[in-house]
């Protein structure tokens, strides 16, 4: 199945043409993702009410449900940033919210309206990141709701990194066996 690429209220999504898009993948409306993102199988990027980025080299990785915050009282709502280098794990759901580069989003994590991952900050699997809540510059939190656990130590820090560049990779070869199809 082909991936769904829906222009929505007079905005088409961007995507740069070195990103892979898996089949089954939804993207609609004012989203942009950058040059070597991946978004994987079945993901459901949703910008219908505000807008979507996702940076360079950003993977955001199977199953997971991205969406934004309308503007309902004249706040201007959330929009969902996504910097460059960021790893999403699989089933996350973000929603309103901003991860910075090189930020990590763990398996089955969320992340909601009006929060954000600052770089080399980690939210891990499972973990819920409450209304307006900040994880910051190196710093794991985990749990429902997620909560400040500890400092990351240059190994976790350089394993984000090489896991960025995995994804890089691993996605020029799912590139080429669609192709072959």
């Amino acid at each position: 199945m082909d991936p769904l690429i829906l222009p929505l209220g007079g905005k088409s999504p961007k995507i740069h043409s070195s990103a892979f898009i898996a089949p089954g993948c939804r993207i609609i409306g004012d989203v942009e993702i950058g040059a070597d993102a991946s978004i994987w199988y079945n993901c459901v990027i949703r910008a219908d009410v505000n807008l979507i980025r996702i940076g360079a080299r950003t993977n955001i990785q199977d199953g997971t449900i991205i969406h934004c915050d309308s503007d309902k009282d004249g706040s201007g709502g959330f929009p969902t940033i996504i910097g460059n280098d960021v790893l999403v794990g699989h089933m996350a759901m973000l929603h309103g919210c901003t991860v910075h580069d090189r930020g990590f989003v763990g398996l089955g994590a969320i992340v909601m309206d009006g929060c954000v991952i600052e770089g080399d900050g980690m939210l891990a699997a499972g973990a819920m990141l409450t209304p307006g809540k900040t994880v910051v510059h190196r710093q794991l939190w985990a749990g429902r709701p997620a909560k400040y656990m500890r400092d990351l130590t240059d190994d976790a820090v350089t394993g984000m990194r090489e896991g960025v560049e995995h994804y890089v990779h691993n996605s020029k070869a799912h590139i080429g066996a669609i192709k072959a199809l």
